[in-house]
């Protein structure tokens, strides 16, 4: 399906090259909005999908259809979910509307913020220095978005086997990971690695463990709560990740 949305860059006068578009983009569940946040226009069934996922809301499977309503103000994501799916969704509903760098918009609680997550299973995959370093550098060629603007984030899917075999970007670091778990519905996320070019929060190690990755590696490095978050989820993570440099703060042990 084709979706009529704008485009991913906007060349303004006086501009020294193509500036990244960023708009209003609604999560809807059964009519019901659930979150606004501002976004690059591009991948937004996978976005869907994602956010879907990494926030607790429907696994892919519990999803019916997307259909995206492009608006004055923005798109709008109307997602169909089971009934089942809906209730437990009305019941905890709240209307969120954050910034693009934030992550943690529309929490309520300390509770909420620091959520418990689920302990990542026993993996055999493991990587080596220069192959975190390939990972990396695989990514960071790959991403015409950013070469266009120089204001994005990317989020990739690395595996030892296939290399670099998924890869969304967007304006905000968050939504360009959420794009990628929804990239990656239908596919096996314990045979690979997440690889994303921003800093590491604590609520980025819970969409990865959330997905089901069992290792994260990222260009710049994290906050001590994403590493206390990592090593009690089992998380593999290594930042940050740079030719010559790869810091393993998680090894995975749980």
């Amino acid at each position: 399906m084709t979706v009529p949305v704008p485009s991913s860059t906007d060349q303004r006068s006086g501009a020294a090259r193509p500036l990244a578009t960023e708009v209003a983009v609604a999560l809807s569940y059964n009519g019901s909005t659930e979150a606004v946040l501002m976004a690059s226009p591009t991948d937004l069934i996978d976005f869907a999908y994602g956010f879907s996922l990494t926030e607790g809301l429907a696994t892919p499977q519990q999803i019916e259809r997307i259909e995206p309503l492009v608006t004055p103000l923005g798109i709008d994501l109307q997602i169909w979910v089971s009934e089942e799916v809906a209730g437990r969704l009305a019941a905890r509903r709240r209307r969120r509307v954050g910034p693009v760098g934030c992550g943690l918009c529309g929490i309520e609680t300390l509770a909420e913020a620091m959520r418990g997550l689920p302990q990542l299973p026993a993996t055999p995959l493991r990587l080596s220095d220069t192959e975190a370093e390939a990972a990396v550098a695989t990514l960071d060629a790959a991403q015409p978005l950013r070469d266009a603007t120089r204001a994005t984030h990317a989020a990739g899917f690395w595996t030892p086997a296939e290399g670099l075999v998924a890869l969304r970007e967007d304006v905000g670091r968050h939504n360009a990971l959420d794009k990628l778990a929804g990239a990656l519905r239908g596919r096996d996320p314990p045979a690979g690695a997440v690889v994303l070019t921003s800093r590491v929060s604590v609520d980025l190690v819970q969409k990865c463990v959330t997905l089901g990755a069992p290792l994260l590696l990222a260009v710049s490095a994290p906050t001590t709560a994403a590493v206390d978050a990592a090593r009690a989820a089992g998380l593999m993570l290594a930042a940050p990740v740079r030719r010559g440099r790869v810091d393993w703060l998680s090894r995975g042990e749980g």
